[in-house]
C-alpha cells in the first residue's frame, strides 16, 4: 500500500527545501542563462537568492498541499515587479529567469522521484504552469504601472535612476540604456560624478532643491542628473563640465570630489571613491579653485588601506605624462625636489641652475595639475613616485 500523494510530496519538498544546493543551482542557472542577470555581482545576487529560496519553498508547498497562489503571494510578486521596473531590469528577463528556475526545480524533483507517481509529476507541472501564467500577468501589470508612475513624475524618476546607478542596481549597460530611453534622457558618456557638500559639513540632510540648483548653475545644456546622499549632493554630468565645478563650489563655500575615469557600468565605484575621499581627506587637501579628483581619491583609498586600483595605476593617475620616457628629466627634477625639500638643494643635487630646476617644477605643475609646493599635492606626488614601478 502506497502513501497518499500529499505525504510523499511533503517528504520530497522537505528534502529539497533543506538542501541549500538547490537554491544555489537555481541562481547559477539564471546567472548563466539570462543575459540581464549575468552581470549581477554578489551583492545583487543575494536578492536573487532570497527570491529563489522563497519561490522554491512556496511552489513546493502548493504542490504538496494541492493549494493555489494566494493574495499574499500576489502582493509579493507585484512588489518584485515594481522593484524591477524601478531598477531597469526588463520584465521579459525576469520572466525568463522564472522559467529557468522552474526547469531546475523540476529536475530536482525528478532526481528524488523514488516514490512519486505520474500523478505527482502532472500535479507539479500543473502547479508550475499555473504559477508562471499568474506571475506573468501580475508582473506585467505591476511593471507597467510602476513604469507609468515613474514616467509621470520625471524628476523623481531621474533621481531614482541616479540612486540606482550609485547603488549598483543595474544588471547591464544595455538595461541602463533601455531605462534611460524610456525616460527620454541620454546619460553623459564620458561623465563626471561629483559628490559635494558645504565646507562646514556635518549638517542636516541636503535638500533635493539644493542639489538640483547646483546642477542648474552648471548650465551645461546636456543631460545631467542629481540626487542627494545625506548631507551631500551627487551630480552625474558630462565630463566637459568638470572645469566649471571649482568656481561653482567656491561660490557656495562647498568642497567636493569629481571622478571622471570610470565607465557607466561603474558609477557605483565612482560614487564610493568620491564619498570615501570626502570622508578621509584632511582639511588641507581642499584648496580654493580645485576639487579632489580621481588621483586624490585613489591615494586616499590607498592610505585608508582599501585601494581601489593597482599601485602602478595610482602612480599613472597622479603623475600623468611624467611616466612617459621623454619626461624622465621632469620626474628626476620632481624626485630631487621631494628628497631635498627645496629647489636650491635639488638643483645642486642634479648639477642644474636653480632657475632650470624651478622651470622643470613649473612643467611638472602644468602636466600634472599638482603643485609640489602644496603640502597635500606634494604628498600625493611623493606617494605616486614611490609606487611607480
Amino acid at each position: 500500500m502506497t502513501s497518499e500523494p500529499p505525504k510523499v510530496r511533503s517528504a520530497v519538498r522537505a528534502e529539497i527545501v533543506a538542501d541549500p544546493r538547490v537554491v544555489a543551482a537555481v541562481v547559477a542557472a539564471v546567472h548563466a542563462t539570462v543575459p540581464a542577470y549575468a552581470a549581477l555581482d554578489d551583492g545583487r545576487l543575494a536578492e536573487v537568492r532570497a527570491i529563489a529560496a522563497w519561490g522554491v519553498d512556496r511552489l513546493l508547498h502548493l504542490w504538496a498541499t494541492q493549494g493555489t497562489l494566494g493574495p499574499a503571494d500576489l502582493r509579493r510578486v507585484r512588489g518584485i515587479a515594481a522593484a524591477r521596473a524601478a531598477d531597469g531590469r526588463p520584465v521579459q528577463a525576469v520572466l525568463r529567469a522564472y522559467r529557468v528556475a522552474a526547469t531546475v526545480l523540476t529536475d530536482e524533483v525528478a532526481a528524488r522521484a523514488r516514490a512519486l507517481t505520474a500523478a505527482d509529476g502532472l500535479a507539479l507541472a500543473r502547479i508550475l504552469l499555473t504559477a508562471l501564467d499568474t506571475l506573468s500577468e501580475e508582473m506585467a501589470t505591476a511593471y507597467a504601472a510602476t513604469a507609468e508612475d515613474l514616467a509621470g513624475d520625471r524628476d523623481r524618476a531621474l533621481r531614482l535612476l541616479l540612486d540606482d546607478l550609485i547603488a549598483g542596481r543595474h544588471a547591464s549597460v544595455g538595461a541602463l540604456t533601455d531605462r534611460s530611453a524610456r525616460l527620454g534622457v541620454q546619460l553623459p558618456d564620458p561623465y563626471c560624478l561629483l559628490v559635494a557638500e558645504p565646507m562646514t559639513g556635518g549638517g542636516p540632510d541636503m535638500s533635493y532643491e539644493a542639489a538640483s540648483g547646483l546642477l542648474d548653475a552648471l548650465d551645461d545644456g546636456a543631460a545631467a542628473l542629481s540626487t542627494v546622499r545625506g548631507s551631500r549632493a551627487v551630480l552625474l554630468m558630462p565630463a566637459t563640465a568638470t572645469g566649471r565645478v571649482p568656481a561653482l563650489l567656491d561660490a557656495r563655500a562647498w568642497h567636493g570630489c569629481a571622478i571622471t575615469g570610470e565607465g557607466l557600468d561603474r558609477v557605483a565605484v565612482a560614487h564610493r571613491l568620491a564619498a570615501d575621499a570626502l570622508d578621509t581627506a584632511p582639511a588641507h587637501a581642499h584648496r580654493p579653485g580645485r576639487v579632489l579628483d580621481d588621483a586624490d581619491a585613489h591615494v586616499l583609498a590607498l592610505l585608508a588601506g582599501h585601494p581601489a586600483a593597482t599601485p602602478d595605476h595610482i602612480a599613472r593617475l597622479v603623475l600623468g605624462p611624467l611616466t612617459d620616457p621623454e619626461q624622465r628629466h621632469l620626474l628626476q627634477a620632481l624626485t630631487a625636489y621631494l628628497d631635498a625639500g627645496s629647489a636650491t638643494a635639488a638643483a645642486r643635487a642634479l648639477h642644474l641652475h636653480p632657475q632650470s630646476l624651478r622651470y622643470r617644477l613649473r612643467r611638472v605643475r602644468s602636466l600634472t595639475s599638482r603643485d609640489p609646493r602644496d603640502p597635500w599635492q606634494r604628498l600625493t606626488l611623493d606617494i605616486a613616485r614611490a609606487l611607480r614601478p
